[in-house]
Order: C-alpha cells, then sequence, then structure tokens
C-alpha cells in the first residue's frame, strides 16, 4: 500500500506542463511594429499565449487567411466586397497614413518643403512618370536635369493600394523600380539622393523620439492645391503633429486609412475573442505611443460590440 501512494505521487509530480496556446498571424507591414507591442503586453497578463506575427504585406496576410495558414490576417487597405463575399470577417484597429518621402540630402529638399507637391504632381510621378526630373517637376530651368528616382512595392501591400486609392487608381497603375516590404524601400530612399517614394508613416516617424528616421524626408502635400504650403497644411515636424493632423482630417484619407484584423469568418475560439476585445479595449492605450491614431469613439464601440458574445454579427 506505501509502495502504492508514493507511485501515484510521483506520477502527479510529474504531470506535464500545459501547453500554450498559439494564434498565428502574418500580413500588413503597416501593422507589424504595432502587433508585436500588443503581443509583448498582452503576455504580461496572459502568458499562456504565444504568438506567430509574420509581415508580408496585406495581400500575404489575405491570402494566409483564406487559405488557413494563419489565424489572423493584419490588414492595410479597404476590404472589397469580393473579399466579404468569400467570408471575410474584419474588425477595425486605429488609422493610420502612408506619406511620400525623399532622401533628406535630396538637392531640392527646402523647395519641396516650402511649397509642397499637389495631388496632381503625384500622380504624374507614380502612375504617369512624368515629368522625369526634378527640374522639370519644380519648373527649373537650366541645362542640369536630375531625374527622379521613383520606387514602389513589389508585394502586394496595402500602402501600394491605399497611395494608388488617393489618384483613383490601383496598385498594379504605380510605376516605379518595384522593392519589398517598407524597411526595405525606406532604406533605398536613405541611399538614393534623387529617391522619390511613399511609406506606411511608422517606418519615417520614430515613436520613441517623435523625429523622422535618419536620412528620410517627408514632402509636404499641397493639400487645396494653391501651390504653396499653407499654416494649416505644414504638420510634418514631428510624430504628434502628424498623427493629430490624421486624427482631424487634415492629412487627406487615402492615403491615411484604417487597419484591420481580418479572419475567414467570425472566430468561436474565446481566447482569440478575448485578445481582440483587449485590444480593443485596454490595447489602444499604446496607439499614440506606437505611432498610430486611435478610432473615432462611436466607431470603436461598434468593433467592440462585433467581438462580444452577445448580439449576432455577420462582419
Amino acid at each position: 500500500m506505501l509502495l502504492c501512494m508514493v507511485y501515484i505521487l510521483c506520477a502527479c509530480n510529474n504531470t506535464p506542463p500545459a501547453q500554450k496556446k498559439t494564434i498565428s498571424f502574418s500580413g500588413a507591414f503597416a501593422l507589424y511594429p504595432l502587433m508585436q507591442k500588443w503581443a509583448q503586453e498582452y503576455n504580461k497578463l496572459h502568458p499562456g499565449i504565444n504568438f506567430n506575427i509574420q509581415a508580408g504585406g496585406a495581400g500575404k496576410g489575405l491570402t494566409d487567411v483564406l487559405s488557413g495558414a494563419v489565424d489572423v490576417g493584419m490588414f492595410s487597405r479597404e476590404i472589397t466586397d469580393e473579399e466579404i463575399n468569400k467570408g471575410i470577417w474584419w474588425i477595425v484597429l486605429c488609422k493610420e497614413a502612408v506619406v511620400p518621402v525623399i532622401n533628406a540630402k535630396n538637392p531640392y529638399r527646402d523647395m519641396l518643403l516650402q511649397k509642397g507637391l499637389k495631388k496632381e504632381d503625384f500622380k504624374h510621378i507614380f502612375v504617369d512618370h512624368t515629368p522625369a526630373t526634378w527640374n522639370s517637376l519644380l519648373n527649373i530651368s537650366g541645362n542640369k536635369q536630375d531625374s527622379i528616382s521613383v520606387y514602389t512595392r513589389a508585394d502586394v501591400a496595402g500602402s501600394a493600394e491605399s497611395w494608388a486609392a488617393w489618384f483613383g487608381m490601383k496598385q498594379v497603375n504605380l510605376t516605379g523600380k518595384k522593392i519589398e516590404g517598407d524597411s526595405l524601400l525606406t532604406e533605398m530612399v536613405k541611399n538614393d539622393p534623387g529617391a522619390m517614394a511613399y511609406s506606411n508613416s511608422v517606418f519615417v516617424f520614430d515613436h520613441y523620439s517623435g523625429e523622422k528616421y535618419p536620412g528620410i524626408e517627408v514632402v509636404p502635400i499641397d493639400v487645396n492645391g494653391n501651390n504653396k504650403l499653407d499654416e494649416e497644411e505644414n504638420f510634418y515636424k514631428d510624430l504628434s503633429t502628424f498623427l493629430e493632423a490624421v486624427h482631424n482630417g487634415n492629412f487627406p484619407s487615402p492615403p491615411a486609412r484604417d487597419l484591420y484584423f481580418i479572419t475567414s469568418k467570425r472566430p468561436i475560439d474565446h481566447e482569440l475573442l478575448d485578445f481582440f476585445e483587449w485590444v480593443l479595449t485596454d490595447g489602444q492605450k499604446f496607439l499614440s505611443t506606437s505611432g498610430y491614431v486611435p478610432l473615432k469613439p462611436a466607431l470603436l464601440k461598434d468593433q467592440v460590440r462585433k467581438v462580444s458574445p452577445i448580439g449576432d454579427y455577420e462582419h
């Protein structure tokens, strides 16, 4: 009898530890830094959850969700009717913006910062590829002709779709040297004095210092098209000023846009829904310090209701 009791006690002490629940994410580079922050903070409260997070572009997130390769897609453009018809379910998380960028040592930097460029100017550069030189863009006479090196995204990207949507176009209409991902694209701009590109703002502004990353500069948008940068259009000096402009609608939308989590259907996994609810409540306090813009209260409240166990929501 004593030996039997000892055996039972040993068996109890050798019980294997409970396995962690893994939730997998892939998709938009725009959401990747924020998702990493959310995972880190959520794990402090829920150490039994393991997050597998991969970037790769919004298109990859959509493909991976539809194929069942991941649980959640990180998405950074408007969801289409076609995607809704395929069963995509979503929640809106926050806002972020795509901004036009140049090399900080661009020889025409001061002129660009003083007057900005109109939407039509950007469309000519990225869609029509005319003008091809900075001189013709800025109406500077002379024999010296400095070429504009246009860069665009090679991967199916929400930033590219949002940038093209500003012109009433699609990503396929954008021209330029094709680069994979925001990190590599911004590095190319930093190394090319004649570069012109667009990037998610979280890869342009350092959310710790609030300053633009060394080597890169934002080209202001002349929103009202009067060929000068008015005071109310000049909101690029630091991150907090820029985020306020996005929140107030002074920066155009698109290229500002909502960011999403998407799944192949409404989740029933309570651990995933618990994480979604935390993201939309306590997790919102990490937005501004990470370089993102919160949703309007009414929209945020509606997203919380979508993940609530009460109520019947198809989308």
